[in-house]
Parts: structure tokens; C-alpha cells; sequence
């Protein structure tokens, strides 16, 4: 087996870390714009991070041998991608003394950067602009990954990243755009841009403030769902309800149907098992909670409104949300818990299980009982009518079920913590999907500040746990990783 080659490793994160502080880098514009105080303090924020990320390639003497990375130097660097990042993210926060402690900006960092919106900020309104549009380009960074970013000027350094595109983990698709990865990652980024412009552009037209209209498309795009108001979309027209509730569907949807739409292949598009399954779980879970609202007594057109808004912005694992669905009637919210399990399309920015998971796990099961009424029958397990690998099946049957154990464990280490059972659930499966909103305490209208410093470093993992898909974490921590 080959050895960890280090020097590859640490001149790649040397390279994420420079990107990183370019973004910061821009968050001084906003300071200029607002004329706020956070001159220094982001200034100072772009240089530790470009200091440092300049220190990690030099250390890594890049006129050595850098050849393409190997499985176990792929799955390394995503892994310390993700906690870089994160870690260097909370620079502002705490630079700015906008959040004072630490763990307190690194939750938010972690929950920017895995686009799961969960806050501890209990005022957004008092925050700063520039540390709100750091905070919302977090999630714009993360959404489709700051991998996929570096892999997109990788070959400038002579770098080789194929490996990194395939063992992020959050582009599991048997739909392919390209055979190469750079001309892969340049459309998605280009798709992923060009629904960031069109939002903004809609939203302000629609009468949304230039400032809050940018940070809730980076939210929207990126299925983040941090929001610059402290009532989320609440208090915004329904417009803004209805065109933010189209970019969330369309951010959940794998990005090659994006492409292969745009190419003219729409009927390709609807023919994907996946995205029919997609609609088809939102206008089930819409018309039935909207049912339950208009028997409530709420109006037909508000009751259409606020089951599809919840209902695409929590599959999605967007987490946005224009009323507290914790005061619907407990047969609507408890619909609205079971959602979360769900999750967007593969090859989305979106969280979750993810749709084709559970399609899969359906498939598998039925053919298992048709296998056993006719058991000379040969039955493949077919996906967009090709037929899957069977080692491909079972890595989803132990995710699924993995994804469900995590889900338990975690609820009961997070009861431990101080939390009472509902809010130890919505805690647990909000930050494993990257959601934002839980239930219980955690609802809508509560917050994570005052979760205990362990419950807290605890559902930072969940949330990396969630974003890396569980297999580029755990195959990092084992010992057999390791062994040369």
C-alpha cells in the first residue's frame, strides 16, 4: 500500500486556504460600502488566512514530487479541507468581536461552510453587515464545496484532482456530464452562479433590499439557509415566499439535469427516476399539510403557501422559513420532522439522506420479496433503467442504515448534554442533514446558543459527519488508514 504523500496534502490545503482568503478579501467591500468598524479585524482575518495558506505551500516545497493524489491522499485532504476552512472561518467572527467566544464561532463557521444554517446568534438584525455577508458566503462556498473549487484550478499547478471530485462524497449521481472533472466542475460553477444572479436579481426587483436580496440568494443557492433577519422570510411579501421557494427546488435538484436542460434535453431530464420522485414527495407532503392548515382555519392561498414554502426549504435542507410550523397542528409539524430524513437530490448542494438513497433502498427491498415469491426469477436492480452493481446497493443499504444509527446514538448523547428528547432529536437529524430549524426548543423561533459547549462541538461533528456523507470521515479515523 502507498504511503500518505504529505507534501501533495499540505500544499493542496495551502491552495484551499488561499482561495478562502480571497473570499474574505471581499467581505472588505461591504465594510466600505456600510462604513462599518471591521476594517481591521477582516484585513486581519485575509491576511492570517493568506499568510497561512501561503506558509503551508512553501513548507510543502512544491519543487518536490507531486504527483496525483492517491485514494488515501483524496479522502486526507477532504477531511482537513472541511476543518481548515472552518477553523480559519471563524476569523472574523471573532476578529470583529461579533461573536465573543470560540466555540461559538466555530459552530457557526462549521454550520456556514456545510450549508446547514443552524445559528447560535440569538439578534442577527444587531450583527454587522460585512460579518453577515461573511456569514452568508460561508454557505455560498460550501455549497457546492470548496473541493470542487480547488479541483477547478488544480491543473494550474500541475496538480491532478480527480480523485478529490469522486471522494467528497456529496456527488453521489449515476448521471455524468463530462469525462473530465475540470470541464465537469467549470459547468457546475457556472450553473451554480448564473441561479445566484437570477435570484438576486429577481428578489430585488421584487422589492428586497440589494444586501439582503445577495445574502439570501448565497443562502438559497447553497441550501444554507442563513438568513439576515431574525424572522428568517417571515415578514417579506409572499413574492419573495414564491421565488425563493423555485430557487430552493432548483437547488435541489442534481446539477447535470440542470446542465442537460440547458443543453435541450428536457425529456432526459424528466425521464430521471430521481427528480420525478423529488416532485412527486413535495406535492404529496404540500397538498397534505396544506390540507391540515385550511382545516386549521387558515386561508387557502396562505395554506398553499407556507406547506410548499416549509416543505421545498426542508427537503432541500434549506432550513429558510416564513412562519414557525411548531404552532401548525402536530400531525402538519410531525410531517414536516419525517421530511428531514429526506433530503434533496444527489448531486445537489442539498443535504440529507438524499432522494436516490431511499429510491434504492425501496428498489432493493421489493426485488428482496419478489425474489422470495419466485425464487428462480432473475430480477435486476435497476436505476434509470441500467442496471446497478450490486456493491453499489449495499454501500447504500449500510449508509441508510448508518445514517439512521447515527441519528439514534446521537439523540442520546444530546440528551445527555441537557436537552429534553424532542430537541435532542431535531438537533441531531437538523445538523446531520443540514437542515437549520429542529424541533422542540430548536424550532424556528429558538436558536443553539444555549447548547452546552460539548452538545456543541458534538453537533459540529454531526455536521461533518453529514456533509462529507459519513465515509470520508470515518475511513480517516480508522487506524487502518494509517498503517503504511
Amino acid at each position: 500500500m502507498k504511503i500518505i504523500n504529505f507534501r501533495l496534502v499540505f500544499h493542496t490545503l495551502g491552495i484551499v486556504l488561499l482561495f478562502e482568503s480571497v473570499f474574505v478579501l471581499l467581505s472588505l467591500l461591504v465594510t466600505f460600502i456600510y462604513h462599518t468598524n471591521n476594517f481591521i479585524p477582516i484585513l486581519s482575518s485575509f491576511i492570517i488566512t493568506a499568510a497561512s495558506g501561503g506558509l503551508i505551500i512553501q513548507f510543502a516545497d512544491r519543487k518536490k514530487s507531486l504527483k496525483e493524489a492517491t485514494i488515501r491522499d483524496s479522502f486526507l485532504i477532504v477531511c482537513l479541507s472541511w476543518v481548515l476552512i472552518s477553523f480559519f472561518g471563524t476569523l472574523p467572527y471573532l476578529l470583529s468581536g461579533e461573536i465573543s467566544s470560540f466555540v461559538n464561532a466555530y459552530f457557526e463557521s462549521v454550520s456556514g461552510f456545510t450549508t446547514t444554517g443552524s445559528s447560535i446568534l440569538t439578534n442577527v438584525e444587531i450583527i454587522s453587515k460585512d460579518i453577515l455577508f461573511w456569514r452568508s458566503e460561508t454557505h455560498w462556498i460550501g455549497g457546492m464545496g470548496i473541493i470542487l473549487l480547488a479541483i477547478a484550478i488544480l491543473p494550474f499547478f500541475n496538480l491532478g484532482g480527480h480523485r478529490l471530485f469522486s471522494s467528497e462524497g456529496s456527488n453521489v449521481s449515476f448521471e455524468k456530464i463530462k469525462p473530465k472533472v475540470l470541464s465537469t466542475v467549470k459547468r457546475i460553477w457556472l450553473i451554480y452562479i448564473a441561479l445566484t444572479l437570477a435570484e438576486i436579481i429577481l428578489l430585488t426587483f421584487s422589492g428586497m433590499d440589494l444586501f439582503d436580496s445577495i445574502c439570501h440568494s448565497f443562502s438559497t443557492i447553497a441550501t444554507g439557509g442563513f438568513s439576515t433577519k431574525n424572522t428568517s422570510l417571515a415578514l417579506y411579501p409572499p413574492v419573495i415566499h414564491y421565488i425563493v421557494t423555485v430557487f430552493m427546488f432548483l437547488a435541489g435538484i442534481n446539477f447535470a439535469l440542470h446542465y442537460f436542460a440547458l443543453r435541450g434535453g428536457i425529456s432526459r431530464v424528466f425521464r430521471n427516476e430521481e427528480l420525478r420522485l423529488y416532485i412527486l414527495i413535495i406535492l404529496i407532503a404540500t397538498l397534505t399539510i396544506a390540507f391540515i392548515l385550511i382545516k386549521h382555519g387558515d386561508g387557502y392561498e396562505k395554506s398553499f403557501r407556507d406547506s410548499l414554502f416549509q416543505v421545498v426549504s426542508i427537503i432541500t435542507c434549506t432550513g429558510f422559513t416564513n412562519t414557525d410550523y411548531l404552532q401548525w397542528p402536530v400531525h402538519a409539524w410531525v410531517l414536516i420532522f419525517f421530511i428531514m430524513f429526506v433530503g434533496g437530490c444527489a448531486g445537489s448542494a442539498a443535504g440529507g439522506i438524499k432522494i436516490i438513497r431511499h429510491l434504492i433502498v425501496f428498489k432493493t427491498i421489493r426485488n428482496n420479496i419478489a425474489r422470495l415469491l419466485n425464487p428462480n426469477r432473475v430480477i435486476l436492480l435497476k436505476y434509470n433503467n441500467k442496471p446497478i452493481e450490486q456493491g453499489a446497493a449495499n454501500s447504500i443499504m449500510a449508509y441508510f442504515f448508518m445514517y439512521l444509527f447515527t441519528f439514534v446514538f446521537g439523540s442520546v448523547v444530546m440528551v445527555f448534554s441537557g436537552l429534553d428528547l424532542h430537541s435532542s432529536m431535531g438537533s441531531v437529524i437538523t445538523t446531520l442533514g443540514g437542515i437549520g430549524p429542529g424541533i422542540g426548543s430548536l424550532g424556528p423561533a429558538g436558536n443553539f446558543h444555549d447548547i452546552s459547549v460539548f452538545g456543541k462541538y458534538f453537533l459540529c461533528l454531526m455536521m461533518m459527519l453529514g456533509r462529507l456523507e459519513f465515509y470520508s470521515l470515518l475511513i480517516v479515523i480508522m487506524p487502518g488508514f494509517w498503517r503504511l
